[in-house]
């Protein structure tokens, strides 16, 4: 599955953020300025951020499995969590 945002928070901090949200529950294996993959036994995933006409960044998830299993779970709470980072005030809801 893939899955887009666009936020307007900065490409470098969005990568960090991947890093440390999935880096505590998946083994990173590829690393780049823009990119990061991570692999563990819930499948593989790579985050990538680009910057996106004027100060926007768009945010692309992609994984390798079908779209309602536990790694896809992460991934969109993920780009929940750039969403909060963009608006503090902002309260994630779902159960993913």
């Amino acid at each position: 599955m893939q899955y887009f945002h666009r936020t307007s928070v900065s490409p470098d901090a969005v990568i960090h953020a991947a890093a440390t949200y999935f880096g505590a529950r998946l083994a990173p294996t590829d690393e780049s300025p823009r990119r990061r993959s991570f692999s563990g036994a819930l499948g593989s995933l790579r985050v990538s951020a680009h910057p996106e006409g004027g100060h926007y960044t768009l945010v692309t998830v992609h994984t390798d499995q079908p779209g309602e299993s536990e790694l896809d779970k992460l991934a969109k709470r993920f780009l929940g969590e750039i969403h909060v980072l963009a608006e503090p005030e902002h309260q994630l809801r779902g159960s993913y």
